[in-house]
């Protein structure tokens, strides 16, 4: 039977709450958030939340009137203390926001099991990759050292792993052997941009994933 990931399923008259975290250029937030502008959308973001002053998705978030937050790391704080106290930060502002999906989307810190443990299974992320085969930072090199000649992506619930969670979706892309790492990642990065608001739509309508237990 499998099970619904959120304990809602959200209308077009009253949209599931989504938060998107971003560290990067947030050219998948913005495709989502484009997604979101069709009127027939079940879900809205309505936080953004990033840990680089200097992230591009900013301007994204910007131009969708979505609030946006920087959280920085505090290195001034000892360093086994750091990461709990800057999730502290998120966390305070997904629950004031009243947050029922949380989408990872080129969020480049590892999450503590103790936030991956409070919202799961809420938390999404997309890898550029057909997990389990190439998690990590760069799947991308990976994938071109190995010589494999089909890769893709991948979007799976968030567990207290290294991108081993329950997958929800993945869709192939073919490796070609003139391909650079830039050119791969161009191509993948096109069926991303559609497969990860398809699947969100999914999952805030109520379909049933198997997570393995």
């Amino acid at each position: 039977m499998g099970s619904q990931l959120l304990a809602k399923v959200g209308t077009y008259d009253n949209p599931l709450r989504i938060a998107v975290l971003f560290s990067g250029s947030g050219t998948g937030m913005n495709a989502l958030l484009n997604h979101q502008n069709n009127a027939k959308c079940i879900h809205k973001t309505v936080l953004c939340v990033t840990d680089k002053r200097d992230a591009g998705g900013i301007q994204y978030a910007e131009q969708h009137n979505v609030p946006v937050v920087v959280e920085t790391l505090d290195t001034a704080i000892p360093r086994e203390e750091r990461r709990q106290e800057h999730e502290q930060r998120i966390a305070k502002h997904l629950d004031e926001t009243d947050i029922d999906l949380i989408v990872l989307s080129g969020y480049m810190r590892l999450l503590s099991s103790g936030f991956v443990e409070k919202y799961f299974p809420r938390i999404v992320n997309i890898h550029p990759s057909l997990l389990p085969a190439f998690p990590g930072k760069d799947a991308h090199t990976d994938v071109l050292t190995s010589g494999v000649r089909v890769s893709g992506c991948t979007i799976h619930v968030v567990d207290v792993g290294m991108d081993t969670g329950p997958i929800l979706a993945q869709r192939r892309v073919p490796v070609f052997s003139s391909d650079t790492r830039s050119q791969l990642a161009k191509r993948i990065q096109v069926e991303e941009h559609r497969l990860y608001p398809e699947v969100i739509d999914l999952i805030c309508s109520g379909v049933r994933f198997d997570l393995g237990n």
